[in-house]
């Protein structure tokens, strides 16, 4: 049987089919249902006495799958609503969920003040939203009143998440993200183990919260502060407009609070018992059901060493824990790839307990009992002992998993930065499963507190990147002269990761009390130093003049410290973001014990960052489809070829010529020659056509008219030649998991030539990739990647080389990097052809040059005879650019 139209029309019609195929397939693979939810208002009842009756603005949504179903309470970030949350319920319900969504009391259109998740007031507000759920047909009973709930929140959400865990035992799993163990040690931060009472005042944290001229908060929607000034639905109406102008719906009580410690820049008593009782460390014990515990490793605010806190409380119960470092935070710097991890981890574990868990929760044995009452934290003292959240205590037991996001470089392709995820069975807790001393040396040093503690150094700026996203914290800390004790490492013989506290032994000389801040920094030996995440450590120490010491914990960290880096410790006597005295004074600082204490996880395995199955199927796809056409449609070459000198030009173009379908023409009547040992520009501007000749001369498309000859042969699809020459066009792509020097092998492979002939030392030398061939390639930068780009095509020590923009996105640096590249490998006889919009670049390293305007030339030669072509009436002598513009008809 045969094919009407032959062999090459029944390839296209495969090609066609499989095309089909594959959009149907797409088409009707099944997808989430998109759910709607519908606004409702409940009413709750809450307050110390029950006697306040507030209504809170909700948002449900059923769940698309029908029947009865887990329900999930979704909370939302301080200074945001019901409303920020819409999509990741609608996600939720097509999963199968019934999602109640709702805004805190205080906050959009909900009646009442915000209490900070008070016992008495917010956590009273989620059972009365558990309640409402239990009514509901849809959602799934584990007894009567008792529905199949968990709940999922970040920041101010994650913490009522923990509180509501805390007091009522119908929740059964929750996933709180950025979020707190201590809200006084939040706020008065204290690195040396003595609790917020002698902490150092957050104070540009607090006004922000506070402040009633503020915006959006992290977590939050734009509007978040601003909000709370007008006071919004329910705010008594009996309020001064003094306190309203400075703390908006916030109850009188916490208001009084923080005018207090705003003022002396102290914690009292009395503002930590009351912070404390909206935070899980006054609920120790009390979370006794599964906890998947997300924090910020960019977080100034709620650091690492809450999530710590949490889930060594959690875990003494005997409750599933897990706890994921992720790249962003309150401070800005998180990447999309992260936020789709987090999105899908939630989900995950939200499955693994509400659905799948054949009992309603685990809950560890807890009773109704056990959980106490709401308001009961009020009255408790935090008990003895009690570590703070910034302190590391040892591995912890019981926490089933540990995930830290780490910097995976750039996707060659979308130059978007890669994050990848390393995980460990268990979690060592910040002070590592094992530890480092590294040598720091310096003399005592004395330093200075300015008068009013201005000026002061700057480590972040709170709440900045809500205004100009990560770029407006990039990391680099400034510290004034004269207030900065200095001690460095020698460089490191090998590469250190840290992952957890690191601590340091200082002593203070002097009288007092005092106030100081220790940073550690990554040197790399350039102008500035590297303070990872932007973050620091305030400590208060009464000084002594034989020297008073301290064990400072400095921030938790997940950084690699490179080979050949410096550790630096910096200890000053300002930072921006906190409260400092305003009495000037002098004090001494050095070292009492000499060494950088770092912690680290070797078990921590980033998993291969290899691409997914269909990036490996597509190209297999599509040359086996080509294979067929090329087979199908393949015309003998014509004897008059067969018998050219195969030692001719390396290229003549003759009388060239390719349309566009509406019959424009991209290239026309085009011909020119280039000889060995030549760099040729091929220059013009866009839509010149350079790019479709270039693509010609490769046999990667046809020419409507005219011939293109390479060493003598004639340029056909599949032609011998072709061997000789080696090429890259719109720019290069490689498998980013792969070493540079894998790719490179990997690609010779596909050749099907033997290794011998690769010749990769030789290409590899003229690139100039060094050590860096052994790296990752997703590791490396713009520059980097076009020099591996140009080794590749430098494979075979092809006699013609043709590169198509091969300094884009280059700095001037790697340019003339690039330059020296070229000109090396056209020595000894070879030829290259670079198109380019570079025209200085194209003067100093090219020889030749031709230039095109659409589609035709209008010059070919020498770049000194194009240059001499021209006589501008004003300079000195020509420049190429002017000769361009003047050759394609441009106006300067």
């Amino acid at each position: 049987m045969t094919f009407r139209g032959g062999r090459r029309a029944l390839a296209a019609l495969v090609a066609l089919a499989l095309v089909v195929a594959g959009g149907l397939t797409w088409y009707l693979w099944p997808s989430e249902p998109r759910v709607r939810g519908r606004d409702v208002a409940i009413s709750v009842v809450d307050g110390p006495a029950d006697d306040q009756h507030v209504t809170l603005d909700a948002a449900y949504f059923p769940p698309a799958t029908g029947g009865r179903a887990p329900a999930v309470l979704l909370a939302h970030g301080f200074g945001g609503s019901k409303d920020d949350l819409r999509d990741e319920a609608a996600r939720l319900a097509g999963r199968g969920y019934a999602v109640l969504t709702w805004s805190a009391r205080g906050f959009g259109r909900s009646t009442g003040e915000i209490a900070l998740n008070s016992p008495d007031y917010e956590v009273k507000d989620v059972r009365a939203l558990v309640d409402w759920l239990a009514r509901r047909p849809e959602v799934r009973l584990d007894a009567d009143g008792d529905p199949r709930v968990g709940i999922a929140g970040g920041s101010y959400g994650g913490a009522i998440a923990l509180m509501a865990a805390a007091y009522d035992t119908r929740i059964d799993a929750i996933v709180p993200q950025i979020t707190w163990y201590d809200l006084a040690d939040a706020l008065f931060p204290e690195s040396t183990g003595q609790g917020p009472e002698h902490g150092v005042f957050k104070k540009m944290w607090a006004g922000l919260f506070f402040s009633s001229g503020g915006s959006a908060l992290p977590g939050g929607a734009p509007g978040g502060l601003a909000a709370l000034a007008g006071g919004g639905s329910g705010a008594p109406a009996a309020q001064g407009a003094s306190r309203q102008a400075q703390c908006g719906r916030f109850l009188a009580e916490i208001c009084d609070m923080y005018l207090t410690v705003a003022e002396t820049g102290r914690a009292t008593p009395e503002a930590v018992k009351l912070l404390r009782a909206s935070s899980p460390v006054s609920v120790a014990g009390r979370i006794r059901i599964p906890t998947l515990l997300i924090q910020g490793q960019r977080d100034s605010l709620f650091p690492l060493g809450h999530a710590d806190a949490n889930a060594r409380a959690i875990a003494a119960t005997g409750a599933p824990v897990e706890v994921a470092w992720i790249s962003g935070g309150h401070d800005g710097g998180g990447s999309d790839s992260d936020t789709e991890w987090v999105e899908e981890r939630t989900t995950a574990w939200l499955d693994r307990w509400l659905k799948d868990s054949p009992v309603p929760g685990v809950r560890a044995g807890r009773t109704t009992a056990d959980a106490g009452t709401p308001g009961d934290a009020v009255k408790a003292a935090t008990p003895e002992g009690t570590a703070t959240a910034s302190a590391p205590a040892g591995d912890v037991e019981g926490v089933e998993g540990f995930t830290v996001s780490r910097d995976g470089g750039r996707d060659p392709g979308t130059r978007r930065s890669l994050v990848v995820h390393a995980s460990a069975p268990s979690y060592p807790g910040l002070g590592g499963a094992s530890r480092t001393e590294v040598p720091v040396i310096g003399p005592v040093q004395e330093i200075a507190n300015p008068p009013g503690g201005s000026p002061a150094s700057v480590s972040i700026v709170p709440g900045m990147s809500l205004l100009g996203g990560a770029s407006a914290n990039p990391g680099v800390s400034v510290d004034v002269p004269g207030q900065a004790a200095v001690f460095e490492s020698a460089p490191l013989a090998a590469p250190v990761h840290v992952t957890g506290a690191p601590t340091v032994r200082i002593k203070v000389y002097g009288t007092g009390e005092v106030t100081l801040f220790a940073k550690l920094y990554d040197a790399s030996g350039g102008r500035l130093a590297v303070l990872p995440s932007s973050l620091v450590a305030p400590l208060r120490v009464t000084a002594s003049e034989s020297g008073a010491e301290a064990t400072v914990t400095l921030p938790a960290i997940d950084r690699r410290f490179d080979a050949g880096h410096r550790l630096r410790v910096v200890l000053t006597t300002t930072d921006m973001g906190y409260a400092t005295p305003s009495a000037p004074a002098a004090y001494r600082v050095g070292l009492a014990g000499g060494t950088v204490s770092l912690p680290d996880d070797a078990s921590l395995v980033t998993p291969a960052t290899g691409p997914a199955w269909w990036t490996w199927a597509a190209p297999l796809a599509a040359i086996v489809v080509a294979a067929a056409l090329l087979l199908a449609g393949r015309r003998r070459t014509a004897p008059a070829d067969e018998r050219e000198d195969g030692d001719g030009a390396p290229l003549r173009i003759t009388g060239l010529t390719k349309r566009y379908r509406n019959g424009e023409k991209a290239v026309d009547d085009l011909s020119f020659q280039v000889e060995k040992g030549q760099v040729l520009g091929l220059l013009g501007p866009n839509g010149a056509g350079k790019t479709t000749t270039m693509r010609m001369m490769m046999g990667l498309i046809h020419p409507d008219e005219g011939e293109i000859h390479i060493f003598g042969r004639r340029v056909v699809p599949g032609a011998p030649v072709l061997s000789r020459l080696g090429s890259f066009v719109e720019g290069p792509g490689f498998l980013p998991h792969l070493t540079g020097r894998a790719n490179l092998e990997l690609y010779w492979q596909a050749t099907g030539r033997p290794a011998e002939d690769a010749h990769l030392d030789e290409a590899l030398e003229i690139a100039g990739l060094g050590a860096a061939l052994d790296r990752a390639v997703r590791t490396y930068s713009q520059g980097m990647r076009q020099r591996l780009a140009i080794a590749q095509a430098m494979l075979g020590l092809p006699d013609l080389l043709v590169l198509d923009e091969p300094t884009n996105g280059l700095d001037p640096p790697q340019i003339a990097e690039m330059r020296a590249v070229l000109k090396a490998y056209a020595e000894g006889g070879r030829t290259v052809i670079v198109s380019s919009h570079l025209l200085a670049e194209v003067e100093q390293a090219c020889t030749h040059v031709v230039v095109m305007r659409r589609g035709q030339l209008v010059f070919q030669g020498p770049v000194a005879e194009l240059l001499g072509t021209h006589s501008p009436s004003d300079g000195p002598g020509p420049r190429l650019e002017d000769v361009f513009l003047d050759l394609i008809g441009e106006a300067r």
